[in-house]
């Protein structure tokens, strides 16, 4: 049960609406006038698309509302 709850704690839902960025190895931006914007879990599925595209880029990912950058998930170095 104990290591059930720690699962589950590390465990985040996101909610919001997030705006996804490249930039490149020198934190320059990437792919002019080229933003996503995603809701809530669908940053994974864009991030991802991102980064296939562009495979040593990073993503930047920041809440539309506040502008603030996403801590948990961002940045984000594609592989």
């Amino acid at each position: 049960m104990l290591s059930a709850s720690a699962l589950l704690g590390g465990c985040m839902t996101l909610s919001g609406t997030y705006q996804l960025s490249l930039q490149d190895a020198n934190g320059q931006p990437m792919a002019k006038n080229m933003t996503m914007v995603a809701e809530g879990g669908g940053i994974y599925t864009m991030r991802n698309a991102m980064c296939a595209t562009y495979p040593n880029a990073t993503v930047i990912i920041r809440d539309l509302k506040s502008g603030e950058e996403l801590k948990s998930e961002s940045p984000y170095k594609c592989r």
